[in-house]
């Protein structure tokens, strides 16, 4: 029997759920970017669910949220915008996605 190398031995890719927030941020969004461009706002919104599809094989690819300091609440960031999760042991979590010069308030998210 021949074993593959390591590397080579796919894993089961990681769930990503998008909590009811992290959707309703998303709507919002797009919504904001269409009044002024709608095939724009539609553009971003595909280009940001792409950046978060990576989660599903390396769910640890953001970095921690430096105003929590929890390592199992991490962000994406995409332009202007943070993309924050919670990476738990068998799955990803979004939970918020948001302009970044708004102050984080978790108490919106959790």
């Amino acid at each position: 029997m021949t074993t593959l190398p390591s590397w080579r031995v796919s894993q089961m890719p990681t769930p990503i759920r998008w909590t009811k927030q992290a959707q309703a941020d998303l709507l919002a969004i797009r919504a904001t970017i269409a009044r002024q461009a709608p095939r724009t706002a539609k553009a971003f919104i595909q280009r940001l669910r792409l950046h978060v599809e990576r989660l599903h094989n390396y769910p640890g690819a953001g970095g921690i949220v430096p105003e929590l300091g929890d390592p199992q609440i991490r962000q994406l960031l995409l332009g202007n915008y943070r993309i924050i999760y919670r990476h738990a042991a068998a799955t990803v979590d979004i939970l918020t996605v948001y302009h970044s010069a708004r102050l984080l308030d978790i108490e919106e998210w959790e």
